[in-house]
């Protein structure tokens, strides 16, 4: 089984948007994330430790300027805090072995999907095309990707 973890080649490999964003929980501006418009099919994994996060077949377009996905490819893998920043509350998502901000999810989401919105930094993901899962070890999450609907 792969181990997932925060260290420092992760760290050295991101740009200044992606650590800002994904260690100093920062968000990138609205409409320039490079997977929102992503349609290929394949998974979302942490750009820091690797850890699969979010299923291209759970993404849609929720019309927020982020990369929306349903839910969670794997629940062990996200952890969910109150964030109390800017004057709001909101749900904090972030990844589980990797420390990394990811984003926030919201309640409203497509209900026939779960009624979840996990909008999500572009900064924070690395995508894998399904033609590359298996050889990138990710080989037993090709059940859960489909074309995007």
């Amino acid at each position: 089984m792969k181990v997932y973890a925060k260290n420092p080649d992760g760290l050295s490999r991101l740009t200044p948007e992606q650590f800002r964003v994904t260690q100093q929980s920062g968000t990138e501006r609205p409409g320039t994330g490079e997977y929102l418009n992503n349609k290929q099919p394949g998974i979302y994994v942490d750009i820091v430790s690797g850890e699969p996060l979010f299923a291209s077949s759970d993404k849609f377009d929720s019309g927020c300027g982020w990369p929306s996905f349903t839910k969670p490819i794997e629940t062990a893998n996200i952890n969910e805090l109150t964030d109390l920043s800017h004057g709001m509350l909101r749900t904090e998502v972030r990844s589980t072995h990797g420390d990394s901000h990811l984003g926030h999810v919201f309640p409203d989401g497509p209900m026939d999907r779960g009624g979840l919105r996990y909008c999500i930094n572009s900064a924070s993901l690395r995508f894998v095309h399904r033609d590359k899962m298996e050889a990138e070890g990710y080989g037993a999450y090709l059940g859960q990707v489909e074309d995007i609907r």
